[in-house]
């Protein structure tokens, strides 16, 4: 037989294999920045809803709605995952978001959510948080990461991301991290920084920055359009704001010394050496440095005192002195 013209055949090479999903969890947090970003996904994604994660006994109901006098029966908190499926060969997406922050039995929360994104066979999990500090809002927020293995830690870096040295990242956010390293699952923290003064507004600018990151980690191609265009309302009215508490600022500057609220010295206060010439700049009258310490341990157990305390510093010509001390009381992300 005449095999001169048989077509040769190669073997089949089988096609790359599809990287495994990866999960994003989000909770409500300062800035609500993992909230925006994880629901800006969901909507840009189109993702459908996959599972429920139940309460069960982690959260309680403190308060229930009134219409018309008649009492709504009460609902607890239900996460959803939802899930994207990546038309192209790169890796699918899994998010879960939660209306609310559980309120007992956080570990054994994290480890049930853990558990069901196994079933969705997620290797990764990724959270955003926020990180206060002195940003202006007309700047771009600095985006920081922490990572719960070193392999995850160098594609931060080489994703130019800086690792967060030390600190804290507080509730949920961080806490499955937490839980993800115990379990020997990869994971990783993206913090986004926003004005200390604002810690309670809705951020879009630094959920946009904690997605840009995201996008170039996960391969993933999200248009920031919309956030943008938010981040740029927000920005405004931040500016406004600061532009008012500076005009006020310097309104309480000009009332008399005895206009301002008084606070007795409290004990074992450093004060101004004696020695010290007190009209150079920096130089504090013992009431003055009592007044910043009292100040200081308002601001430490409500992080909202923050701007009282701020707006005293700079009617007093000493915020550079004390600079380092009020960015410590942000070092918490959240």
């Amino acid at each position: 037989m005449d095999t001169s013209h048989q077509l040769s055949y190669e073997p089949a090479t089988p096609a790359a294999e599809k990287p495994k999903p990866w999960l994003i969890a989000a909770w409500p947090g300062m800035g609500n920045v993992a909230i925006i970003a994880a629901t800006y996904l969901i909507q840009q994604l189109g993702m459908v809803e996959g599972a429920e994660l139940q309460p069960g006994n982690h959260f309680d109901v403190l308060e229930v709605e009134v219409k018309n006098g008649i009492v709504a029966p009460p609902h607890l908190p239900v996460g959803a995952f939802l899930r994207w499926k990546n038309p192209g060969p790169g890796r699918d997406l899994v998010v879960f978001v939660s209306p609310a922050q559980p309120a007992a039995g956080n570990y054994s929360y994290a480890n049930e959510l853990l558990d069901a994104a196994r079933r969705f066979g997620v290797e990764r999990v990724v959270t955003f948080a926020s990180l206060a500090s002195g940003l202006h809002p007309a700047e771009n927020p600095k985006v920081s990461g922490v990572a719960t293995d070193a392999k995850t830690l160098s594609q931060l870096r080489l994703a130019e991301v800086e690792p967060l040295s030390d600190g804290q990242i507080g509730g949920l956010n961080g806490l499955l991290l937490g839980v993800a390293a115990a379990r020997g699952i990869e994971g990783m923290c993206l913090l986004a920084e926003i004005p200390f003064f604002a810690m309670r507004v809705p951020n879009p600018k630094a959920a946009r920055a904690a997605l840009s990151v995201f996008s170039v980690l996960a391969g993933i191609d999200v248009s920031l359009e919309a956030l943008d265009k938010h981040a740029a309302v927000v920005d405004r009215a931040l500016i406004e704001a600061m532009e008012q508490m500076k005009q006020e600022n310097e309104d309480e500057g000009d009332q008399p010394a005895e206009a301002t609220e008084h606070i007795e010295p409290a004990p074992e206060v450093e004060t101004v050496d004696p020695s010290h010439d007190s009209g150079s700049p920096g130089a504090l009258s013992p009431n003055d440095s009592a007044r910043i310490e009292e100040l200081f341990a308002l601001a430490r157990r409500d992080p909202t005192e923050a701007t009282r305390l701020k707006r005293e510093l700079d009617r007093l010509g000493v915020f550079k002195q004390f600079e380092g001390r009020f960015l410590d009381l942000f070092r918490r992300a959240g």
